[in-house]
């Protein structure tokens, strides 16, 4: 199965074009980047496009600048390039999510992550007593002992 999630800054604004078919299909085509894998790498870009109605959504509510998370299918096109052909990766979009302003999509390590204050639990009311109680603490679930056989236990020894 071929799916892929990525998180990418759009570089080049969604552009919405038709086949030239009757059909007159709408697809909106941009291009994005994300940072490579070690923090020397340069970024990578890839081509996006997307089909009808989805086409539409993208051309109407994403720009340049972006942060956005894309669920697709990877492909591989070759075009002639020089003489020769090329093949190029493009991303065909299924779902597109934002992640909104602030997001960075550096993955190195010497960005922090600021997390969420911890919560503690506030007092529970109960409706028989009327008296406010704190709940109880969720216990770690134990897995029984599985009585599937080890290489060297006996055949005789399983129990059935």
């Amino acid at each position: 199965m071929n799916s892929c999630v990525l998180m990418a800054e759009i570089v080049e604004a969604p552009q919405l074009r038709y086949t030239n078919n009757d059909a007159m299909l709408a697809f909106a085509e941009m291009w994005v980047q994300f940072p490579g894998l070690r923090a020397d790498d340069p970024p990578a870009s890839l081509r996006v496009v997307g089909w009808g109605n989805l086409a539409q959504d993208i051309q109407q509510n994403y720009q340049k600048g972006d942060r956005v998370i894309i669920e697709g299918r990877l492909g591989m096109n070759t075009v002639p390039k020089d003489g020769y052909k090329e093949k190029r990766a493009e991303l065909t979009v299924q779902k597109i999510h934002s992640l909104g302003a602030g997001v960075s999509l550096n993955t190195s390590s010497s960005t922090t992550a600021t997390a969420a204050p911890s919560r503690t639990p506030e007092p529970v009311e109960t409706a028989a007593v009327g008296v406010a109680t704190q709940p109880e603490p969720v216990k770690p679930v134990t897995q029984p002992k599985s009585p599937l056989p080890t290489p060297d236990t006996d055949v005789d020894d399983i129990p059935f």
